[in-house]
């Protein structure tokens, strides 16, 4: 028998947009496991926001938990559900509805593909700088409401250095919409912020504004090795200045990441000689590409004269400049080199990162269970990525190595999420690297604007009744 709240959805919107019984177990809810069924009392199709705004009026009547499904990128549990639960997803919302060139700006729903922000804006020289391995299946919306790093922190910030405007619907079906293309706007508080980082929690977001680049004309990249990380921060500090401002990516890889990216059964030829303890990746984003080029080889000459490096390559072409990324970028590679994966985005002082993952890799060793682990991370924005292999995934071990590390960030004045997000997964490591008073003031702005606690229960903090 179908629900009092579900056949009014079905009503409102059509019940093509509306799965229920077994069709909801066509669906999955992470990219990574599309062969386990999906467990939730229903799924939702919007294609505008009205149809959000009314499917959220009759939940919030029923006091029907909903989860948001973007992408399903997401690493931390934020799109896990459970059969009381139902799931609005949001690819039909996909419509890139502008893209203005003079204020350099896209307006687009929030089931756009962030890949295919990437292809529309080059069209017109543009760049919307956010970019990361799962580019070709985020959803703008998700990318938002996890504000979304990856590889050009460095340069121009995080997502919510990007959105300009934003649409959202909040718990009870009311919609707060602020399109404004805009970069100064001190009228009051700044509510998109609200949402952004927000992980589903607070509202679902369904249009965005986004600030554009100029599509930079040149990119060049090197790989260095360095065996000292006092040296690898040097090193960023140098090639910094002297870059003058286009330096876009400062990729830390340690060698065992190195060698696992580059051994004969990848395909992928090792720019450098194994045997050195850091790699570092950078990008420079130009305007000439010769002359950017050389103003690079200047100054890697000048490193290894001074000593902050041991050794350099330089790529030959582009198709050599992507073989470099791929090292960096394909964790894919990682993964398929693990068991039982366990992954970890941290954030700590940069000062900090040499002492910190040499200390985790040292009690990683003495663990019978770990068969592997890799590291690596945006070491500039002091973002480090763990990956880890164990001959199984029982909660004892996967808590274990949760506490090894994650405990020592506190004392770091570090964060046990960087870049994910905490959902569920991380949920319990919050008051790592937040105050009970930071927690207290999170659960007050999820009480006031989520009063029955419908959106994304569970996730990031605990649901009082």
């Amino acid at each position: 028998m179908i629900e009092e709240h579900i056949k009014q959805i079905e009503q409102k919107l059509g019940v093509n947009k509306v799965l229920i019984g077994e069709k909801v177990k066509e669906r999955y809810e992470h990219i990574w496991e599309m062969d386990k069924p999906l467990c939730a009392k229903a799924v939702v199709f919007p294609s505008t926001t009205q149809d959000v705004s009314d499917i959220l009026t009759i939940c919030h009547k029923y006091h029907q938990p909903i989860v948001v499904h973007g992408g399903l990128t997401n690493l931390t549990g934020s799109t896990e559900t459970n059969a009381d639960e139902l799931v609005i997803c949001m690819e039909k919302m996909n419509v890139i509805e502008e893209l203005d060139v003079s204020s350099r700006t896209i307006t687009v729903q929030s089931g756009v593909i962030l890949e295919s922000i990437h292809q529309e804006v080059e069209k017109e020289d543009l760049l919307f700088p956010i970019n990361f391995g799962a580019e070709g299946s985020a959803q703008i919306g998700g990318v938002i409401a996890t504000n979304a790093g990856g590889l050009r922190v460095l340069r121009y910030g995080m997502t919510r250095n990007l959105v300009l405007g934003l649409e959202v619907v909040m718990a009870d079906g009311t919609i707060i919409s602020s399109m404004k293309k805009i970069i100064k706007d001190n009228s009051g508080y700044d509510l998109k912020q609200f949402f952004i980082g927000s992980e589903g929690t607070l509202g679902v977001i369904t249009k965005a504004v986004l600030r554009l680049q100029q599509k930079p004309k040149s990119r060049n990249s090197a790989f260095v090795a360095i065996n000292d990380f006092n040296k690898v921060i040097a090193f960023l500090k140098f090639i910094d200045s002297g870059l003058a401002g286009t330096l876009s990516g400062y990729e830390l890889l340690w060698e065992r990441n190195f060698k696992a990216m580059t051994n004969p059964s990848t395909n992928i030829s090792k720019p450098l000689p194994y045997g050195y303890k850091y790699y570092v990746l950078i990008e420079s984003l130009g305007s000439d590409y010769l002359q950017d080029q050389q103003r690079l080889e200047s100054l890697l000459e000048e490193a290894l004269m001074d000593e902050l490096i041991l050794d350099a390559a330089l790529p030959q072409s582009v198709q050599h400049t992507e073989l470099f990324w791929r090292i960096r970028e394909d964790v894919d590679i990682l993964v398929s080199q693990c068991n039982n994966v366990q992954n970890f985005d941290v954030s700590l002082p940069v000062s900090e990162i040499g002492t910190y993952v040499d200390a985790i890799f040292n009690i990683l060793n003495k663990i019978p269970e770990i068969d592997n682990f890799f590291a690596h991370g945006h070491v500039a924005d002091g973002n480090i990525h763990f990956l880890i292999s164990k001959s199984n995934n029982s909660t004892e071990l996967i808590d274990k190595i949760n506490n090894i590390i994650y405990t020592p960030l506190t004392g770091l004045g570090g964060s046990v999420s960087a870049e994910h997000g905490i959902g569920i997964h991380k949920k319990p490591y919050l008051k790592f690297c937040r105050s009970i008073a930071e927690i207290q003031l999170m659960q007050l702005l999820k009480t006031t604007m989520d009063s029955r606690g419908i959106l994304n229960r569970n996730k990031i903090l605990d649901h009082f009744k």
